[in-house]
Parts: structure tokens; sequence; C-alpha cells
């Protein structure tokens, strides 16, 4: 049993009833659109955690990624990460370390946060071989499941697994190329180990066993994007749009014969004008799951900036229907993101999200922008502070370079345009 058997089943669960509060919904909203697959809430019997609804109707949700890689291990400093990516305002995490003990860090992070934490299992899985026989390409089988329920077991809600690499894909690969390569951790250590191997995908090949792990769990399925774009001119090309394929038919049996949760993942790199279709194309194909976005990175040439660089692809792909955006942190391709990263990373990806919520649902997400209008027509900076994303920065931008006049900022001085009106005429609604 499932919540979306139960959803299936015309029952309304406590989950369904905390998420529709949270989103200003009606609980039977909540409970078609988890029956129909275009919701999911991920969730555990394993810990208690702070419920997150993600997809049709729902606000845009951020997901912030963390994790030790085999250059820098330091335990005590992701799990500072974690936390401060929940303070920021993160709505889910992933825990993606490639170094140290995998188990420990993962409980760690869990035991230290209250947002839903995923995981791509596969990578436990191929560095345990690597580490053991001295190559990924002697991963087996069992290693891939074992790592899956292992993780399952410590309360990872929602996993990455690159259900859609299998040969077809690689026949697609090879025959195209690609100019930027594979940026995907994940689509490099399968694709090597099914072409070293003479082997099909065992997460494809076996995908019935995958479900009835995940199932037992109650994990809900991220589908992994191993064939996303690492370069603008790489963008929807033919083999992501075929791993696409294969991922929403996937998506399709999970969630139709398994009653499980399912997410798409979606490319990343993207030039902007190919973003909407991008997701558009996400949506038709899985019959409206809830789509993740991997950034996307509308440019190649950001890099120290690629945060920004993001926000721009996010808002674009909030606004034409895209649910949950992967934030992308200022050391995006250049180094393991520090503490300030990846408070940056989910403040500008939250930004993001609004704004693209500001077209999506303009009744609702554009309140606070029409209450930050009027603080500022009246001056009233502890009310702007109260509305902005963050309070703090912006009172300390301002205190920083305290105004002579204590109703202006020194931007204009005595000059202040709406201090001049207000003095002259009343012009706010």
């Amino acid at each position: 049993m499932t919540i979306v058997t139960d959803a299936k089943n015309g029952k309304i669960t406590e989950e369904m009833k905390i998420v529709a509060k949270d989103e200003g919904k009606d609980p039977e909203f909540i409970r078609r659109g988890i029956a129909a697959g275009r919701i999911v809430i991920p969730m555990t019997p394993y810990r208690n955690i702070k419920l997150c609804g993600i997809g049709e109707g729902l606000r845009t949700k951020v997901n912030a990624s963390i994790g030790a890689s085999s250059d820098i291990i330091d335990e005590e400093m992701e799990v500072k990460k974690a936390k401060a990516a929940e303070a920021a305002g993160a709505d889910t995490l992933m825990e993606l370390g490639t170094g140290g003990d995998f188990l420990k860090m993962r409980k760690l992070v869990c035991d230290a946060i209250s947002l839903s934490v995923g995981s791509v299992p596969l990578y436990q899985a191929f560095i345990t071989a690597a580490k053991r026989d001295g190559s990924i390409v002697h991963m087996t089988e069992d290693d891939l499941w074992y790592a899956t329920e292992e993780q399952a077991k410590l309360g990872t809600n929602f996993m990455a697994i690159h259900t859609g690499i299998n040969n077809i894909v690689l026949d697609r690969l090879k025959a195209h190329g690609r100019y930027g390569g594979l940026c995907s951790r994940g689509g490099a250590f399968m694709s090597t180990w099914m072409l070293h191997n003479q082997k099909e995908n065992p997460l494809y090949k076996d995908f019935d066993y995958l479900c009835e792990i995940l199932k037992e769990h109650e994990v809900t399925l991220s589908t992994g994007n191993g064939m996303r774009a690492g370069a603008v001119h790489d963008a929807t090309d033919r083999a992501q749009v075929q791993e696409l394929i294969i991922n929403s038919e996937c998506a399709d049996k999970a969630h139709d014969k398994y009653d499980l949760q399912v997410i798409v993942e979606g490319p990343g790199h993207v030039p902007l004008d190919q973003v909407e279709m991008n997701v558009k194309l996400m949506k038709a194909m899985s019959n409206g799951k809830p789509f993740y976005m991997l950034g996307p990175l509308v440019s190649d040439i950001g890099a120290g900036r690629d945060h920004i660089v993001t926000a721009i692809g996010a808002a674009t792909s909030a606004a034409a229907g895209c649910d949950f955006l992967c934030y992308v942190t200022p050391a995006e391709h250049l180094a393991l993101p520090n503490l300030q990263d990846v408070i940056e990373g989910v403040k500008t990806s939250k930004i993001a999200a609004h704004v693209g919520d500001m077209v999506k649902y303009p009744e609702t997400a554009r309140e606070v922008d029409l209450a930050m209008g009027r603080a500022r027509a009246k001056l009233d900076w502890k009310g702007m502070y109260n509305l902005a994303l963050d309070p703090e920065l912006a009172k300390s931008v301002r205190d920083s370079r305290a105004p002579g006049d204590e109703d202006a900022c020194t931007m204009c001085g005595d000059f202040c345009a709406l201090k001049i009106v207000n003095q002259n005429y009343d012009l706010c609604k």
C-alpha cells in the first residue's frame, strides 16, 4: 500500500491534508493529482520530515544538492551545508557525495534536517566496486540493488535512478556525437559499464525488481537524466530525447502498475529559445508527471556566476510549467560548493521559482510583490525588509551605506522620487 494506492482508492491521507493546507488547495485536488501521477509528496516510513508537494498546480519547488567529493571529505561541513540550505529556503535536499563513508554521511544529513532527502544509489554501487575491484566496470548488479535498499532504509525520500539509459540510447549517442561530452556522472558510470561489459543497464532490464524495492520502502522514483546536455549546443539532441522516451515509459509503468510516485528529470544546458519547448516536451511525453529541471544553464560562459545563468533558465522553465528546480551554485563547473555557495544557490533559485510562479499563478504569487510595491511607495523600510526574500541581506545593504535622511536611501538622497511625490500629492492605491 502506497500513497498512490490510497489516492487511486479515493482516500485522502493526512499527508495530502498537510500539503493542501500549505499550498492553499483543497485536499481533493491533491488526491486527484497524486492518483493521476501529476503530484508527488516524497515521504518515508523511517523518519519524520517536513512534507513537500511537487507538481501541477503547486508552487515551484527548489532542491539544493550537497555531498563530499574524493578530493574534499568534511562530514561536519556537509552537515552545515544541509542546515544552511534548509534555513535559506530549500524545499528538498539531495546528498550526492562520492567520497568518504556513504551511509554515515547520509545518515548525518538525514538526522540534521527535516527536509526530504534524495540520493543517487548508483554512485555508491560504482564507487564501491572501484574501491573493491579497481574499476567501475567491475560493479555487479547486486551492488546496485544493495545500495538502493540500504539507502532507502536510511530515510531517503526520493532517488535519482538512471532507468532510461539503454542500448538504444547509447546507439543514438555514439551515432550522433556530442560537443560537450557527458556531464552526468551517473550517465558516464552506466554507459561505460554497459559498453565494457556488453550488457544492458540493469536498472532498465530489471525495472520491475527496482520498483518492488522502491515500493517496499515508499521511495519516490526520480528518473535520472544521464544523457542531459553539458553544453548548449547538445541540447535536445537524439540521445536526450531517446532517453526521455524510455524514462517516460518507465515512469508510467512505475505509477500505473506499482503505484509509485514518480518525478521525471530534465536536461541541464539548454539555450533560452529551447527552454519552453523542453518543458512542454517533457510534460507531453510523461503524461504530466512532475518535472524536475536540472538548472537549466542557458549559456556556457558564466563560470563563477552560473547561479545567475541558471536563474534565467529556471525562471523561464517554471513559467512554462516546470515543477521542481535543482539549484546551481557559483562554484558550478569549478569546485565543490562551500557554505556560502550553497546559500547563494538556494536564494537565487528561490527568486527564479517565484518569478516563474508569478506567470503560472499570477492571482496568488504576485500578492507579495504588490505588498512590496506598496511598502516602497510608503517608504516603509521595515515592511520592505519583511517582504524581501532575504530580509537580513536587504537591511544590511542599506545599513552599510546609511542615509542622512532616514526615509530615503543613499541612491537618491535628498531627491528621492517617492518622497517628493508623497509630499506633494497622493498617488498610492
